[in-house]
């Protein structure tokens, strides 16, 4: 069927657009707001310019999670990127979820550690980063190392995130996403190109993936399972965290966070490379889409077709769309109507610009900004 020939009947009823019920929430289609890094928190405060940023991408029963926020003073590792360690920053969130509550958004808020990939100038008294390792990155300027965190100290990390899922509850956030992709704490610690640690939290899988586990706990027994998602990338090398069996690390997690009962996962395709580039390989997402039980998400250079049929052919429940999403702020209206996406622009993703990049991208009726879906 061309496209010009789609009834309406026939663009509501396509696989990204069909309502799906997430535990508790009911949503009105399938495509979900990624997180992304956006750099336009000045002093790692919410500012009032993500009123419109968020509410613009909102749509009644749609999903959406926020860039990663900081769990504590020590998770940082970019300039403006949010926190959700302190009450100012608890109560700056909160005019923003409320302008997606407003327009019927379900509303999440991604909590992350850098770990390694931060520096000395975003740390308390420029201290070196932590980690599981002292291992370093290595990157074309400066080197430094980390610190590897002792064995005594690992509680304290997991109850940042406790702490950090609280809070994101008391600024009214529906639920939390734990960071556990692209080469930040949780994944050094589960990557074995990373982790070379000699106790309980290194060597074995099962050790690797303890720390990560040890979050999943926490949070669920903080804001309750119904509320905590992760977001897991075994397939990736982000931040040179490359692991010797992705498979058997992805399907390791699928199956452990069974036993937490959490509503979902989300998973970075194996597909999708270091600086976002699409390479198309031998290994898949299924395995982890059939251990796990909840809601399973799927990230990484997906299109309008591809993701219809990641739907059609049940390889996910939903979709999450970074870029595409970015560059069009009323995507789940232009799959509908099959309309021309608006190109993004790579030049503007991080600068500090609080409009330029972030709000002036045009609706397909540019006279509104508020759309039913």
């Amino acid at each position: 069927m061309e496209n010009a020939e789609l009834t309406s009947e026939t663009k509501h009823t396509i696989p990204l657009l069909k309502p799906y019920k997430m535990g508790n929430f009911n949503l009105s289609h399938r495509v979900v707001l990624a997180p992304m890094t956006r750099q336009r928190m000045y002093g790692h405060v919410p500012q009032p310019h993500g009123v419109l940023y968020y509410s613009q991408r909102t749509t009644p029963g749609g999903f959406l999670i926020t860039e990663a926020n900081g769990v504590s003073d020590t998770a940082l590792g970019y300039e403006y990127s949010p926190g959700i360690w302190t009450k100012e920053q608890v109560e700056a969130w909160k005019p923003i979820v409320d302008a997606v509550h407003a327009k019927g958004g379900v509303f999440f808020c991604q909590i992350w550690h850098v770990g390694r990939a931060s520096h000395p100038d975003f740390q308390p008294n420029g201290e070196a980063p932590i980690s599981c390792s002292d291992k370093s990155l290595t990157p074309a300027k400066e080197i430094f190392t980390p610190r590897r965190l002792s064995t005594e100290e690992i509680p304290g990390v997991v109850n940042d995130f406790r702490l950090a899922a609280r809070n994101a509850i008391e600024a009214g956030f529906d639920g939390v996403e734990i960071h556990g992709a692209h080469g930040y704490m949780i994944d050094q610690f589960m990557k074995d190109s990373v982790n070379d640690r000699a106790d309980q939290y290194g060597g074995s899988l099962q050790n690797r993936c303890r720390f990560a586990l040890e979050v999943v706990e926490a949070v669920t027994n903080e804001i309750g399972p119904g509320r905590v998602g992760i977001r897991l990338s075994p397939f990736t090398d982000f931040l040179e965290s490359k692991d010797s069996n992705p498979e058997a690390l992805g399907l390791y997690m699928a199956e452990s966070l069974n036993k937490y009962g959490i509503l979902y996962c989300h998973v970075i395709e194996p597909r999708l490379q270091q600086g976002g580039k699409i390479k198309e390989g031998t290994y898949t997402l299924e395995p982890m889409r059939k251990a796990f039980q909840g809601t399973f998400i799927v990230g990484g250079g997906y299109k309008r077709e591809d993701g219809n049929e990641a739907v059609a052919k049940g390889r996910t429940d939903l979709v999450a769309y970074g870029r595409w999403f970015l560059a069009n702020p009323d995507l789940p209206k232009r799959f509908k109507e099959d309309a021309p996406l608006n190109k993004y622009d790579r030049h503007t993703f991080y600068t500090a610009d609080p409009v330029v990049g972030y709000t002036d991208y045009p609706f397909l009726d540019t006279t509104v900004s508020v759309y039913n879906f």
